[in-house]
């Protein structure tokens, strides 16, 4: 008989430990949901926060330009490191995040053409282009580049990485020779 009364009270104690359990879980994931979710809700600041373009160029300040997307994995994957660049150097330098997934950015996107994301785009006070950075780098590479940016000689550098987003071709631009655009 003791065992058949020890049965309800061994089930009862698990299910509160489930219980106990599952609330845990549910608390660290709403007490850490920033954390989970970083990287996607920075990537969705940086476009909301950033710089106008045609400010960033004429203010005499030198320019860190990134092209990305929010589905980009590469992108999310580098979005806390550029954040903490941009932490360090926002008072000096001017941050601009530009969607290539936005129309509003054809004519950037084009300038400096864009074929592959994360593209960074260092430019120097007086809007020269410096580096360009297409694909996954590390925040050491882009922060000695971002400090060469202070000295005087500057030659264009380009530094490819293999892991990087292909930008979808945009057919609306295009023209066939019957077309009157």
């Amino acid at each position: 008989m003791q065992s058949e009364s020890r049965e309800p009270n061994l089930n009862k104690n698990l299910k509160a430990i489930f219980v106990l359990l599952i609330a845990v879980v549910i608390i660290l994931l709403i007490l850490f949901r920033n954390l989970f979710f970083q990287s996607a809700y920075l990537l969705k600041s940086f476009g909301e926060l950033s710089v106008d373009p045609q400010i960033a160029f004429k203010n005499n300040k030198p320019t860190f330009l990134e092209f990305y997307a929010e589905w980009c994995e590469v992108c999310k994957e580098m979005a806390p490191k550029v954040s903490a660049l941009k932490e360090e150097y926002e008072k000096d330098i001017n941050f601009v995040f530009l969607n290539v997934d936005n129309q509003k950015w054809d004519n950037y996107i084009r300038k400096f053409q864009v074929n592959g994301i994360p593209q960074v785009n260092l430019f120097d006070s007086k809007g020269n282009l410096i580096s360009t950075f297409v694909g996954k780098q590390e925040e050491i590479t882009l922060r000695h580049s971002i400090n060469q940016l202070e000295k005087a000689e500057k030659s264009y550098e380009e530094i490819l990485n293999t892991e990087f987003s292909s930008t979808k071709e945009n057919n609306n631009h295009k023209f066939n020779p019957r077309s009157h655009g």
